[in-house]
């Protein structure tokens, strides 16, 4: 060996030793199922996927960090994935560079301890695939001259939209009503708002993020928005402050003409080929009607417009609701006031999560960041735990002996589950039971993440009181008066109450063919597009987060809207192979979809008549749900099929068979 040679891998071998030392700290505290996935793509070896290291059945939504297994396997699969992992640091080769479709099936069996259906091959090989190469690809050479697309939002929809379209070289104008990116994560800010999806799953496929908790606070998502931003090189692009205040289809020249106001109030005109609607659906705070509310004696707050100089040390609140937003709020907040009055509308089901404010340790966040193939397969595996175990329980079994509790055998096993865990949660105080326990089947409602609530009501300081038995009837002063007679006097009142969803769109005025309104062409709270995204009457309009495209069952939504996002870009690639400069989705295509959506939801949870829910409007149809289970959604959006809309080329209208 010369001497250079000798002089640079002394230079090396320090960094070498530290990469090996913090990889120890590492693998002794990372998930074993995680650890067995990587050590067979590093490898090529399957005997890891047999006894004694196949783990055991993952139970609920836990990690299963140990798989179930003995100290002693653990620590031979450790020191597997160590000598396979540094080995690849210092070569770089991967055995198998990307695993067939059947033995990515076999390797998730193992790492669940069950089953994993065949028809999950296709959506896992494609998620595994846009970990490892997430650009999309550029339409560089298609774009006809002069073609522009609007996207109206810099929430999480948006930003992704600006990084594809400036990834597949499509020219966009992205504002922001707002003054950062972000959405509702910028807007939310009261006590405890946080997510109730993993972080690594509440991420976008091209960055996973690197996340400080399992499940992250406010403040650490809006960052993350923000980050992706402008680590992909989009958010000095971004017109914060911007509000579309109309934004009008113009036939002749097959253009979106939107009227903008600035920040400084200056307003413009701007002609688009295509509009984008990045506007989410949790937009219009819902304010209950309650006589008195408008003259309550003291401050009265809803959670979607926290005041962040509002005081609740020693005060008396009451909070109105027990949805996400309060179960959230109400344990964040206990110990500062002086009583907690809980007015409940609605009882919740509410599951356990063992990694509820735990942090991501060091040495796992190093994991994530050195070891691309470790956090993609941590990351397909939440998404199997969280998307799609629980599907089979929203399916209404006809037969079922008692469907006012529950709609099916695996269903009824999750209510005894949760039932048991409520129970336990509150202790010595089994009175409080009969008024928290849903008398609805379980997922009837979202199903919301347990950070201390049923505890909480055990307190001395804390007061439930049950809309069943006694609800709100007035507001006097500083007094809240129920039906029966009973009488609290509170300081501040908190809105908990949720949205009004059925009004997607209400911040967007958008007006189509023949000026026809959005409003007026879904009746106002009665919204409905093919595959969530297009609407008949709306040329070259794409709805992002639009009806019937929220995860019901669970999950993260942003995987979904990825996949929008990829319908969208296919359909722009089409349209500019084929010289056309209008789409406009069939009337037939878009009736038969929707029939197909309704019919499904017959048969399913949501329009169980147990309980009232945010994603069935005022017509008793669901319009936020998507019923179908994710890798079927998956396929229809995997598709653009310009057969399925009216076309205009040159302005003369052709028809696509």
């Amino acid at each position: 060996m010369s001497n250079t040679t000798t002089e640079s891998a002394d230079r090396d071998q320090p960094e070498a030793n530290d990469f090996d030392r913090r990889l120890r700290e590492a693998l002794d505290i990372a998930n074993i199922p995680t650890l067995l996935l990587v050590l067979v793509q590093l490898t090529g070896d399957k005997r890891w996927l047999e006894e004694p290291y196949r783990p055991v059945r993952s139970r609920g939504v836990d990690d299963n960090d140990t798989g179930g297994l003995p100290t002693e396997i653990q620590d031979r699969i450790r020191n597997g994935a160590f000598d396979a992992i540094r080995a690849w640091h210092r070569n770089g080769e991967i055995a198998i560079s990307e695993p067939a479709p059947q033995l990515l099936l076999e390797m998730m069996a193992a790492s669940e301890g069950a089953p994993v259906p065949d028809k999950y091959a296709g959506i896992m090989t494609a998620r595994l695939k846009a970990f490892s190469e997430p650009d999309t690809a550029s339409l560089d050479g298609l774009v006809p001259p002069g073609f522009t697309a609007l996207i109206v939002g810099a929430g999480m929809s948006g930003v992704c939209a600006a990084i594809k379209f400036q990834q597949a070289g499509i020219p966009y104008i992205i504002v922001e009503k707002q003054n950062d990116t972000g959405g509702v994560w910028h807007s939310h800010h009261y006590p405890g708002c946080s997510v109730d999806t993993p972080s690594h799953l509440y991420s976008y496929t091209f960055d996973g993020g690197d996340w400080s908790r399992y499940f992250p606070p406010q403040a650490e998502i809006d960052d993350y928005f923000r980050g992706v931003a402008r680590r992909n090189g989009i958010y000095d692009h971004i017109r914060f402050g911007t509000e579309v205040l109309a934004a009008d289809y113009d036939e002749s020249e097959h253009v979106w003409v939107s009227r903008l106001r600035g920040p400084d109030g200056t307003e413009e005109t701007v002609r688009t080929n295509v509009l984008i609607s990045a506007v989410g659906l949790f937009a219009e705070p819902i304010v209950p009607d309650i006589p008195g509310l408008d003259g309550f004696d003291g401050p009265v707050v809803h959670t979607a417009r926290w005041d962040s100089t509002l005081d609740l040390t020693d005060k008396r609140v009451a909070i109105i609701g027990t949805g996400a937003s309060a179960m959230q709020l109400a344990p964040a907040i206990v110990d500062d006031v002086r009583s907690l009055t809980i007015f409940q509308r609605t009882r919740q089901w509410a599951a356990p999560f063992p990694k509820f404010h735990k942090p991501v340790p060091e040495p796992i966040r190093f994991l994530m960041r050195e070891i691309p193939l470790y956090q993609h397969w941590y990351r397909i595996r939440l998404s199997w735990i969280f998307d799609s175990k629980v599907y089979p329980s929203l399916q209404k079994d006809p037969n079922w002996e008692d469907p006012q509790h529950s709609i099916n055998a695996i269903n009824a096993g999750h209510r005894r589950f949760f039932e048991r865990y409520i129970r336990e949660e509150l202790g010595d105080r089994q009175e409080l039971a009969p008024r928290v326990i849903p008398n609805y089947p379980p997922y009837g409602k979202r199903m919301l993440l347990d950070n201390g609530w049923f505890r909480m009501l055990t307190r001395p300081e804390v007061t439930l009181v049950d809309n069943a038995d006694d609800g709100i009837d007035h507001i006097s002063g500083n007094t809240i008066h129920t039906r029966n007679g009973n009488s609290y006097e509170v300081d501040v009142i908190v809105l908990a109450t949720g949205y009004n969803v059925a009004r997607m769109l209400s911040t967007l005025p958008i007006r189509g063919r023949d000026g026809l309104s959005i409003r007026d062409a879904w009746d106002d709270t009665d919204p409905r597009a093919y595959l969530g995204t297009v609407v008949p009457d709306f040329p070259n309009l794409f709805v992002l987060y639009g009806p019937n495209t929220q995860l019901g069952h669970g999950g993260a939504f942003i995987f979904v809207m990825e996949c929008q996002i990829n319908y969208v870009l296919k359909s722009l690639q089409a349209m500019f192979e084929a010289g056309i400069g209008e789409v406009e989705c069939r009337q037939d295509v878009f009736e038969t979809y929707n029939e197909a959506v309704q019919e499904r939801h017959q048969q399913m949870i949501w329009t169980h008549q147990g309980m009232t829910t945010y994603v069935r409007n005022d017509k008793g149809r669901v319009v936020g749900n998507n019923p179908w289970e994710l890798v079927e959604f998956w396929h229809l959006l995997n598709n653009a099929d310009l057969g399925d809309y009216h076309v205009v080329e040159s302005a003369v209208e052709v028809a696509v068979r």
